[in-house]
């Protein structure tokens, strides 16, 4: 018996979507970004989503590391140009479906422009943004969705700046899908992933997400056990409201679909459409440019 349970082999069920040898990952014990993953991978499984079809990017930062863990064409890219990145790929092969997943910090502070703009043009990309509330990776200092009063490296005191609420601006910026979940939903978020794969234009999912090391010791949530708690206590599930009802806050964290629409134009496809119409009007010797 002992023989023949030596002999086999212990394989992990999402092990065909990770690279050799890269896992276990390396975030800190009690971090939401493990979950993050998972519920990634899980949505790719049961969409049996062909992984040739598939680019994955990442910015710097801790939620930079997950290009490395995913086995897909992936791209680690320079700080706040992840999205900047994945619309050029986008535009040169837009049979791809691009996905986005990085932090807070390197998509709304320095990467900031590069999101409204790609959900003005309604690119087909969906972006996944695990919102640890500080810059995790470089110290813990405040970043552009720190809330008012928490306490960081650089705000020993208290916060005083106001932060982004990031489903008001991707909706106000023209996503065609928002939602918002948090590390203690991973069955709504990979059923919310699934469902933005599945999509056509600009998709958004904020994950709100644990980070015990950087944000949580000092916001008096210093385990893994209590961040998940508190994230518990103060999530509010959203039902048929708008991105106007999406508070966020440390006493309270509204959660749900806040944007599903359908047919938006898709910006590679106008893109594209009017490329091959201007070569066939070239060809025809019909096309004159004005200098």
């Amino acid at each position: 018996m002992r023989q023949v349970a030596e002999a086999v082999e212990l394989r992990h069920p999402l092990e065909a979507y990770t690279r050799k040898g890269m896992i276990p990952h390396i975030w800190c014990a009690g971090c939401g970004n493990g979950i993050i993953l998972n519920a990634f991978l899980k949505a790719l499984d049961e969409l049996k989503f062909d992984m040739n079809k598939l680019a994955v990017i990442s910015g710097i930062g801790c939620m930079g590391r997950i290009a490395g863990y995913i086995n897909a064409d992936a791209f680690h890219t320079t700080h706040g140009r992840a999205i900047a990145l994945a619309f050029g790929l986008k535009v040169v092969r837009p049979e791809l479906k691009v996905v986005v997943i990085s932090g807070d910090g390197d998509l709304f502070a320095i990467g900031g422009n590069h999101f409204i703009h790609a959900a003005r043009r309604n690119v087909d990309m969906l972006v996944i943004c695990a919102n640890n509330f500080n810059y995790g990776m470089t110290g813990g200092q405040v970043g552009p969705t720190t809330p008012l009063g928490a306490r960081t490296t650089t705000t020993p005191y208290e916060n005083i700046e106001h932060p982004f609420n990031l489903v008001q601006l991707a909706a106000a910026a023209g996503a065609i899908y928002v939602a918002r979940w948090t590390v203690i939903h991973p069955r709504r978020l990979k059923e919310s992933i699934k469902k933005a794969l599945m999509k056509r234009g600009f998709c958004f999912i904020e994950v709100i997400s644990a980070c015990t090391e950087g944000y949580g010791r000092r916001n008096k949530l210093r385990t893994a056990l209590e961040f998940m708690r508190w994230l518990k206590e103060v999530s509010v599930m959203a039902k048929g409201v708008g991105p106007e009802e999406a508070y966020i806050g440390r006493d309270r964290i509204v959660v749900g679909e806040f944007v599903d629409i359908e047919g938006k134009p898709e910006y590679t496809d106008l893109l594209w459409r009017l490329i091959n119409d201007i070569r066939a009007r070239a060809k025809r010797g019909e096309l004159r440019v004005a200098l």
